[in-house]
């Protein structure tokens, strides 16, 4: 009779079954933590992305801005420019009106100084110095001229007379040609009617 003995089978069969649970373990431990990283991976991956968004979003809104400021100052610049231009334009016209009463005082000034039988043939001037050029029939009348320019506190004294020659006319007798130079200078205001007064009261 032959006897086997199964208990011995099953003995050995047994540490392998208990050995698969474990395998399983490692295998599902491996899964889960491979699913948990490619979570994260995707979560870090969408949040760069939301990231680079805004800062895409960061960029363009100040790449816009810097267009505006760029429009601001190139009005800016453009206004301080058209300024620039009428305060150039200003002033000159401001000059030539200053200019414009000289030229009107010097020759109204000289209109009437001018004696009878004298007339200018030459009027120049360079800067405050006159020079005037002419010609009369008698010496008298040149001194008239002198006296009277003296005389309008428009010409520093003495007027000076620079050149005078007889000068041989057939028709109307003999010619006295002359020239003069002269300082026009502005006269000092008047003063104030009651400013001494005033200044010896105090």
């Amino acid at each position: 009779m032959i006897h086997i003995n199964l208990l011995a089978v099953e003995r050995d069969r047994a540490p392998r079954r208990a050995a698969l649970p474990s395998v399983n373990g490692v295998v599902v431990g491996a899964i889960l933590i491979l699913g948990a990283t490619v979570v994260v991976i995707a979560w870090w991956f969408l949040s760069l992305r939301q990231h680079s968004a805004r800062l895409d979003e960061q960029l363009a809104q100040a790449e816009a801005e810097t267009r505006q400021v760029r429009s601001v100052l190139e009005k800016v610049q453009t206004f301080e420019a058209r300024k620039a231009l009428l305060q150039q334009r200003v002033s000159l016209i401001e000059q030539l009106r200053k200019g414009q009463g000289t030229p009107v005082h010097l020759l109204d000034e000289i209109s009437k100084s001018l004696p009878e039988r004298l007339w200018l043939t030459e009027l120049t001037q360079g800067g405050a110095e006159v020079t005037m050029s002419g010609m009369t029939d008698s010496l008298t009348a040149l001194s008239d001229f002198v006296a009277n320019l003296e005389a309008t506190q428009w010409f520093r004294k003495p007027v000076e007379i620079v050149d005078s020659h007889v000068q041989p006319d057939p028709g109307s007798g003999d010619l006295i040609r002359f020239q003069i130079k002269a300082q026009f200078v502005e006269p000092k205001a008047p003063a104030k009617p009651g400013a001494r007064g005033a200044k010896g009261s105090s």
